[in-house]
């Protein structure tokens, strides 16, 4: 999982520093999470032994950041926050290499109106439907194959303007734009997305909306890859790497969860289109409906147990099927560390694209680790995750 909610500790650096006003704060904040993972058929039919992902953890991806509030009055705040991604097996940076991928963002927050930010940011859809979904719980094994709806978070958006409503009675809602920055091509690269979440007691619900464009950026009249503002649902797996060169990408989420006692249960649905235009390397909108379920036990105040199940269907330009079974347990050491052991088992049959108008075999890739399989795939992780 790519966003979790994390316990900080609050610092009074800014007034140290003699930068701020007395109400003024900055918070550092993260998490390392570190497992060791198998998988078999990793490549083809060749097993892997591996310490952790490329994100390096499975129920997280690791990070730190700073996030920040001033107090301007009357109920107006500004805030700002950076979140830097990492992998701790060798320090290098993720995200494509920024120093800030995860979050980098500047706003004002009203008790009265809202919040307003700018910056590199998560859509409404991940803020909105994600946390009531397995992955919130279990992260990678548990998300979508190839994470084709962005269930897993593969995806932030660049020169985005977010605005967050208050919550009213329960009821609340997001929109999202985020410019491409072209001139004289106003829509190339722009993307865009709306949300709204409903939460009453052991009840919570939330559906939305989510439209990215690529580029018109060509190489000898054809498209070459993906390159909006958004930087799309691709984990450099065979389930949905294919359809880089897509014109547009839209993605329509709906989730709902239900608590009772120690037992927390929740169902979801997303359709995923890559939409192709004369540039694109593939001739057809591709479609991918999926469906998953999840329930979740609490053992004990320390133990958390979860199952949970995928199926896709992809139509369209190929056509191809995902069944996906995943198992989960995870132990609170503390408040801040605990132990987890994750498992999925992944079948795929029919045919995906391959990126050149043609097709190949459809090849099991669980969740969003992006290791190509045969057409069946299991991993395990037992892994520590520390939060500070």
């Amino acid at each position: 999982m790519k966003k979790i909610a994390l316990s900080t500790l609050s610092l009074a650096l800014l007034g140290a520093a003699g930068a701020a006003h007395a109400q003024s704060s900055v918070t550092l904040y993260g998490v390392i999470d570190e497992s060791l993972t198998y998988v078999h058929n990793a490549q083809g039919n060749k097993n892997l032994w591996a310490l952790g992902n490329t994100s390096g953890g499975d129920l997280a991806g690791t990070r730190w950041g700073l996030k920040g509030q001033e107090d301007l009055g009357g109920g107006l705040a500004a805030i700002f926050q950076l979140e830097n991604g990492f992998n701790p097996q060798n320090g290098t940076l993720g995200q494509g290499g920024r120093e800030f991928g995860r979050q980098a963002f500047v706003g004002l927050t009203s008790q009265t109106y809202g919040t307003l930010t700018l910056g590199r940011q998560y859509d409404p859809v991940v803020d909105m439907v994600q946390g009531i979904t397995a992955d919130n719980y279990f992260g990678s094994a548990f998300a979508t194959p190839g994470d084709v709806d962005n269930y897993d978070n593969s995806s932030r958006t660049n020169n985005a303007i977010k605005y967050v409503s208050q919550n009213y009675a329960g009821f609340q809602a997001e929109g999202m734009y985020a410019f491409g920055g072209v001139a004289g091509s106003t829509g190339s690269g722009q993307t865009w997305s709306l949300a709204a979440s409903y939460t009453n007691g052991p009840i919570a619900v939330a559906a939305g909306y989510f439209h990215a464009d690529n580029t018109n950026t060509l190489t000898a009249n054809h498209r070459t890859t993906w390159n909006g503002t958004s930087d799309g649902p691709f984990d450099v797996d065979p389930v949905n790497d294919g359809y880089q060169t897509a014109k547009s990408i839209g993605i329509a989420r709906v989730a709902g969860q239900y608590t009772v006692g120690p037992f927390t249960m929740g169902l979801s649905y997303s359709n995923a289109q890559y939409k192709p235009d004369a540039f694109s390397g593939f001739g057809s909108t591709e479609k991918y409906n999926s469906g998953s379920g999840f329930f979740n036990y609490q053992a004990t105040p320390a133990l958390l147990l979860g199952l949970g199940y995928t199926y896709m269907k992809a139509s369209g330009d190929t056509s191809a099927t995902y069944h996906q079974a995943s198992l989960g347990a995870d132990y609170n050491l503390s408040k801040r560390t605990d132990v987890y052991l994750v498992g999925a088992y992944q079948h795929a049959s029919g045919n995906t694209g391959d990126g050149a108008g043609g097709s190949i075999p459809a090849q099991a890739s669980i969740g969003s680790y992006g290791y190509s399989g045969t057409n069946s795939q299991e991993l395990v992780a037992l892994g520590l995750r520390h939060k500070f």
